[in-house]
């Protein structure tokens, strides 16, 4: 346990000494992060904040960790997805590219036997995937890679979504067993914490593409290594529940562009957190209220484990309920069915 708790530690001091360093690369190589119409920022930024995470995760997990076949597939997963985020960062690439680059770094998890195996039945039984479980897995992995990137646009929003993410993935890991999957767990939420002391408002640093798509892909497959092994009931949706603000405002953008007839990939005002400025909260008001329904959701995903099945389904629709009505309030309903303020042509930029 004094192991486990040391760990983080580490990473987090990593992070912390590593993180300037990259603020002055990121100047060195022009990945600036100009302001616009739609963005919260009123000067550049550099934001290749990302590769100080990445830095400081993959560090701590090469000189701590026994590197078994699943662990070697998350460094060459999650290496891949940074490098094809610092080539977006630094060059820019097109929504397109980056979707296929996120793709096969899926794919190479695949090898390494990191894919779903079979689906728990919640009223009983289990359904294997055979051959289906590799499509599923590259699913998963690709939407919660964008889920991430799209809602990092507030300042030490997307950080915070996936420490608390990984803080939560950790608990849960611990209860069901999977000692391998806490210790990862515990040195990617060290370096997250690190970065967060310089990308909280006001920020000094964005995550970036290479930031944001490393902590979706990281968190998407430590979410397959570590609780959708088990047999138990609702054992797949914990992690769609740990993920619910990131995959619930990603849905609701996918629905807005189908309405407003605009590319899946277009910008546009309409996420969560542009609703919670909208309705009068301040930026670090509307990052702290995303935290807090954050770590609801993170503790719900825990209880769910202590939880008998009908029990559970009862609580999912309790919380669901809860959620969807807080969303309604803010508008998230109305706006994925209203044209979203247009964006204009010089200041469009991927969200992928």
């Amino acid at each position: 346990m004094l192991e486990l708790t040391l760990l983080p530690v580490f990473a987090l001091v990593l992070s912390l000494v590593v993180t300037p360093w990259v603020i002055r690369l990121a100047h060195r190589l022009g990945a600036m992060d100009e302001p616009d119409q739609r963005k919260m920022h009123a000067f550049p930024m550099p934001r290749l904040g990302g590769l100080a995470v990445y830095l400081a995760f993959i560090s701590t997990l090469l000189i701590t960790q026994p590197l078994t076949t699943p662990l070697w597939g998350l460094v060459c997963g999650a290496t891949l997805i940074v490098l094809l985020g610092m080539w977006d960062d630094v060059r820019g690439i097109s929504p397109w590219l980056k979707f296929t680059g996120q793709i096969v770094a899926a794919l190479t998890l695949i090898p390494f036997g990191i894919h779903f195996e079979f689906l728990t039945n919640p009223f009983g039984g289990i359904v294997f995937l055979g051959l289906w479980g590799i499509p599923l897995t590259v699913f998963w992995l690709v939407a919660v890679t964008n889920a991430v990137n799209l809602i990092d646009g507030l300042d030490g929003l997307a950080s915070g979504t996936a420490l608390i993410a990984s803080l939560t993935l950790a608990v849960v890991a611990f209860t069901l067993g999977n000692v391998p999957v806490v210790a990862v767990t515990l040195i990617l939420a060290g370096a997250i914490l690190g970065f967060l002391r310089y990308n909280f408002h006001p920020a000094r640093v964005f995550l970036g593409d290479t930031g944001s798509m490393f902590l979706g892909f990281t968190l998407a497959t430590l979410a397959v290594m570590g609780l959708t092994k088990g047999a138990t009931a609702l054992s797949v949706i914990i992690p769609v529940v740990i993920l619910g603000i990131p995959l619930t405002d990603t849905a609701f953008a996918v629905l807005r562009r189908f309405r407003n007839k605009k590319p899946i990939f277009y910008p546009d005002k309409g996420h969560l957190h542009h609703r919670l400025l909208g309705a009068g909260l301040t930026h670090r008001g509307a990052v702290l209220t995303m935290y807090g329904v954050n770590v609801v959701l993170g503790g719900s995903a825990v209880l769910l484990t202590v939880l008998t099945t009908e029990q559970a389904v009862l609580f999912l629709f309790m919380v669901a309920t809860v959620l969807l009505t807080a969303a309604n309030r803010v508008g998230m309903f109305g706006g994925a069915w209203r044209r979203s303020p247009e964006v204009p042509l010089e200041n469009k930029r991927s969200e992928l």
